[in-house]
C-alpha cells in the first residue's frame, strides 16, 4: 500500500495530468506553470551559459566541486521540459551531490526533430570540455526523455570517436520509442502521468518520419559497448518500467557496468518530488554515491 507522502503525490500528479487530450503545447504549459512555484535559494548561483550554441544554465550550489559537472538533459518527451521546469531537480542535485550541474535546454520537436537533441547534447559536453573540465571529471544525466537521450548521446559521442564522460545517470529513462514494451501496456493502469497516446504523438514530432528503433533515437536498440558505467532508476508504477530494466539487461550483456535500481510502487521520475518523498530524496543520495564512486 501506498504511504500518505506517495499517495499525496499521486493525487498531485493525477489531477495535472488528467483528461487531457494529447496536446503538446499543453504538455509545455503544465510543466511550466509547476516550474514557477520553485523558488531560487540565495545560496546556489545560476549562471546563463551559451554551451557551444546551446543554451543552459549552470547551477552551482555553495558545496560544488567546481572540477566536477554534471550534464543534465531534461524530461518532456522530447516536445516539452526546460531548463525552467527542471531547476528544481538540478538544484537538489548539485547540493546533494556536490558538484555542478549543467542544465541543457536542447532543442524540441516538431520544430526541431531528431537529431537536434542529441546534437546539442554532444556539443554541450564537448564546449564544457573545451573550458578544461576533463571529461572524466563528468558525468550524465537525465529523466524520461532526458533519460534516453543521455544513453543516445553517449552512443553519439562514442560512434564520433570523441571522449566519453565517467558515467551516466537515468532516471525513468524513455529509451524504447517504437512503444512496444510490454509495461507500456500492462502498466498502464498506474501511471498517474505517462500514457502511450500523448509519447505517441510526442515520437512521431520527434522522430519526424525516420525510423524510431534507430540507435539514436531509441538506444535500447543500440550497442553499448564501450559505454561508461551507468545508474538506472525507475519505479514499478510507470509504463517506462521495461524500458530501464530491458535497456539495464542489454547493457550488461554489451559489457556496460551498470547498476539498476527498480523502486516499488514508485511513478514516474519520482525523484522530482523530492521534497514531498523520501523515496526520492532517498534516490538522489544514491545518485550521489555512484557519482562520488566515479568521479
Amino acid at each position: 500500500m501506498a504511504s500518505e507522502e506517495l499517495a499525496r503525490v499521486i493525487g498531485i500528479v493525477s489531477q495535472m495530468f488528467a483528461g487531457d487530450a494529447p496536446d503538446i503545447a499543453a504538455s509545455r504549459a503544465r510543466l511550466e506553470t509547476a516550474a514557477a512555484l520553485f523558488q531560487r535559494p540565495p545560496d546556489v548561483r545560476y549562471e546563463p551559459v551559451d554551451a557551444g550554441g546551446v543554451r543552459a544554465e549552470l547551477v552551482v550550489a555553495p558545496n560544488a566541486d567546481p572540477e566536477r559537472t554534471l550534464v543534465y538533459f531534461h524530461g518532456g518527451a522530447y516536445t516539452a521540459g526546460s531548463i525552467g521546469s527542471h531547476r528544481a531537480l538540478a538544484t537538489e542535485l548539485s547540493r546533494v551531490c556536490g558538484l555542478r550541474v549543467l542544465n541543457v535546454d536542447y532543442r524540441r520537436a516538431p520544430e526541431h526533430p531528431h537529431p537536434a537533441a542529441v546534437e546539442d547534447a554532444v556539443a554541450a559536453a564537448r564546449f564544457l570540455w573545451k573550458q578544461g573540465v576533463a571529461p572524466e571529471r563528468t558525468a550524465f544525466a537525465g529523466d524520461s526523455a532526458g533519460g534516453g537521450l543521455t544513453v543516445a548521446s553517449l552512443v553519439a559521442l562514442r560512434d564520433a570517436g570523441h571522449p566519453l564522460p565517467a558515467a551516466g545517470v537515468c532516471l525513468s529513462p524513455w529509451t524504447d520509442l517504437t512503444l512496444t514494451r510490454a509495461s507500456h501496456t500492462t502498466r498502464a493502469a498506474l501511471d498517474p502521468m505517462c500514457r502511450v497516446p500523448a509519447l505517441t504523438l510526442s515520437r512521431d514530432a520527434y522522430a519526424a518520419g525516420r525510423d524510431p528503433a534507430a540507435p539514436t533515437i531509441s538506444p535500447l536498440f543500440a550497442s553499448l559497448v564501450g559505454l561508461p558505467p551507468l545508474l538506472i532508476q525507475v519505479g514499478t508504477a510507470e509504463i517506462l518500467l521495461d524500458d530501464a530494466t530491458e535497456l539495464a539487461a542489454h547493457a550488461k550483456r554489451d559489457g556496460v557496468d551498470v547498476t539498476l535500481e527498480v523502486w516499488d510502487e514508485m511513478i514516474h521520475v519520482f525523484q522530482a518530488f523530492f521534497p514531498l518523498l523520501s523515496e526520492g530524496r532517498e534516490a538522489i543520495e544514491k545518485i550521489a554515491a555512484f557519482l562520488r564512486a566515479r568521479l
